[in-house]
């Protein structure tokens, strides 16, 4: 059972770049406890938290499809350490604003629009490496290891990060995040890639065309993009509102919110675990639909729950139940996608995917001073409820696949 869950660990480079990312996810997170709570210190304001994560995403909508371009026609490896050698210059001029007592507002939003940015060029190469480093019958394993990565980090990262927030303070958390880059540097010099994109003399835009021209030639893969999108514009705001439930709906400090983020974290490794042990699964798109069912539910009993325990089991169960659903769905448009067209379609389902981010965050953000962070956040769970049926009903060729 241990060897089927942990399959794709038998390639050396996807060993390497595994544990490359998980080092610099674990400082991403970090960083992400201490700036969300630096922010909520500095303004007390819900919709400028919610701003913050806008602009964060909103640069791998706007810039996505033309890194996805250039993935195809450049080498990934040195697209990807790029993106690195920015964000790690922007979390060590983080640290050191906040250590001299000099940061504002504006300073934190100007360097996640700039850290938003490098990872728009840096994900369409990411997602399109991992599959040059395993055999495609072993890609749905990857990409589950590469969620419990992921998940794992948002685990450590924020009991780390809330530790070094809460004895040494936020400088520590912003430092030790650009320490983080130089892991994956390390592990982009030494892996061997299988497949390497040709030069192209095209212009970018005749290169996105072919792009979307393969999209709609795959009558699929359009529901799985508008899927990737909805699923993040409802489920993401839940992560990024999480201070506001510790501060104004338990009353307490980052201790609480770490420990809602960890309880998050923990069912994503749990759902991320049981994706890897199914792997090459029939039926995933019913699977990824059920499982969008379940985390609307969960975010809904979440919201109105009084009891910090039962929050963090909701949380565990919400988290399980969007790993399930972002497993399945990536590896369905992975596995549709060929090599040479991969930087391009992964941007688009990028876009989709990271771009409901901003929009999710940004409004929620809006109507949470409104209408309260509890009422808020079960809308957006009954909404995935209600576009889980929809597509089980109306949308067969996702459900079918």
């Amino acid at each position: 059972m241990l060897r089927r869950v942990f399959k794709a660990f038998q390639y050396r480079d996807f060993r390497l770049m595994w544990a490359g990312a998980c080092t610099s996810t674990i400082g991403t997170f970090m960083q992400t406890v201490a700036q969300a709570w630096v922010v909520l210190q500095i303004s007390g304001s819900a919709r400028l938290l919610g701003l913050d994560a806008f602009l964060a995403n909103i640069p791998v909508f706007l810039f996505s499809l033309v890194g996805g371009v250039i993935a195809d026609r450049v080498s990934r490896r040195h697209l990807l350490l790029a993106s690195q050698w920015v964000q790690l210059t922007c979390a060590f001029t983080l640290a050191l604003l906040y250590a001299v007592g000099v940061v504002r507002i504006w300073h934190i939003l100007g360097l996640s629009f700039i850290v938003g940015t490098a990872q728009s060029f840096g994900g369409p190469a990411y997602s399109a490496i991992v599959p040059a480093l395993v055999e495609k019958e072993d890609l749905p394993n990857a990409i589950a290891l590469n969620s419990i990565q992921f998940n794992l980090a948002r685990v450590i990262g924020p009991v780390v990060g809330g530790f070094a927030l809460t004895y040494w303070g936020a400088t520590w958390c912003f430092s030790l995040n650009g320490a983080s880059f130089i892991a994956v540097i390390i592990s982009l010099m030494m892996v061997r890639l299988r497949f390497e994109p040709k030069a192209s003399t095209e212009s970018i835009l005749t290169s996105m065309k072919q792009g979307f021209g393969f999209i709609r030639k795959q009558g699929s893969m359009g529901g799985l993009i508008a899927l990737g999108f909805c699923m993040t514009a409802f489920a993401f705001p839940l992560i990024i509102f999480l201070p506001v439930f510790a501060k104004d709906v338990f009353h307490r400090g980052p201790t609480t919110f770490t420990m809602m983020l960890a309880s998050s974290g923990l069912g994503s490794v749990a759902g991320a675990l049981i994706v890897a042990a199914l792997g090459n699964v029939r039926n995933k798109g019913r699977i990824a639909l059920l499982m969008l069912i379940c985390m609307g539910g969960g975010m809904a009993a979440f919201a109105f729950s009084t009891s910090l325990i039962a929050s963090c089991v909701l949380l565990f169960f919400s988290g399980a139940a969007l790993l399930c659903a972002f497993a399945m769905i990536s590896s369905l448009v992975q596995l549709i996608t060929a090599d040479e067209m991969r930087g391009r379609v992964m941007s688009v389902y990028n876009v989709a995917f990271r771009g409901g981010m901003p929009f999710g965050s940004v409004v929620s953000g809006w109507l949470i001073p409104m209408y309260s962070a509890p009422r808020v956040i079960a809308a957006n769970g009954l909404l995935l409820v209600v576009l889980g049926i929809y597509f089980f009903a109306f949308q067969r060729r996702v459900a079918e696949l």
